[in-house]
């Protein structure tokens, strides 16, 4: 499926799966600017939405809770995607409130969070950019996850183009992804299925797509 179909499969779960003042905040916080970011950042990026959540409640350090527009939570990584309109409200925000901004963020940051924010401006008219921070964000967990030590560049460059999809890949979009020969290609894959980090997905004598093997745990 499509951004379309996916987006609103993606809604109706968490929707459906909320009631109270987390059902409320859901429907009347979510709104363009985070739309936009699923659109034009998430969505090229991963094409899916897994381990995604919008309007994420965390326990504020005030003793009340708080709602984080999007969280990313995997084993041993939650990431916080923010994205902040610029609007009247911030000439008219005391400096105590900017103080409390601050401070929510660094208890955020104390509590093994990784913040991410974006600007409206940003995510309209740069998401290209914030596409390469998400992904770098989110593939910098892969040198935590695997021994790389073993593998060449280009098979690093390999897995995380995998990762970051989320499906299968095809020996062509390796290609394309890399910009080498179908040859490199090729030796290529067939050294990360030999290290059990790939498998084949489709195809028998001629291999048409691989998958991330077992022992790959896949950040995304």
């Amino acid at each position: 499926m499509g951004f379309e179909e996916e987006y609103q499969t993606f809604m109706n779960t968490h929707l459906q799966a909320r009631s109270g003042e987390r059902l409320r905040r859901l429907q009347e916080g979510h709104k363009h600017a985070e739309m936009l970011f699923l659109k034009q950042v998430w969505w090229p990026s991963f094409h899916h939405f897994q381990y995604l959540y919008p309007e994420y409640e965390v326990n504020d350090f005030k003793d009340g809770t708080r709602y984080l527009d999007f969280a990313y939570i995997r084993p041993g990584i939650r990431i916080c995607l923010e994205i902040d309109g610029f609007g009247p409200h911030l000439k008219n925000i005391s400096r105590w409130q900017f103080s409390d901004s601050l401070e929510r963020q660094n208890q955020l940051v104390i509590d093994g969070w990784t913040v991410i924010r974006f600007s409206y401006d940003q995510v309209k008219e740069k998401p290209r950019r914030c596409q390469q921070i998400v992904q770098q964000v989110i593939g910098r967990w892969l040198g935590d996850e695997l021994d790389l030590t073993t593998l060449s560049l280009l098979e690093k460059e390999v897995l995380r183009l995998a990762i970051r999809k989320g499906e299968t890949i095809s020996p062509r979009e390796v290609e394309n992804y890399l910009k080498v020969s179908d040859k490199t290609v090729k030796k290529v894959l067939s050294q990360l299925v030999d290290k059990k980090m790939l498998i084949p997905a489709s195809g028998i004598e001629r291999i048409r797509s691989y998958q991330l093997g077992d022992q790959v745990k896949n950040p995304i």
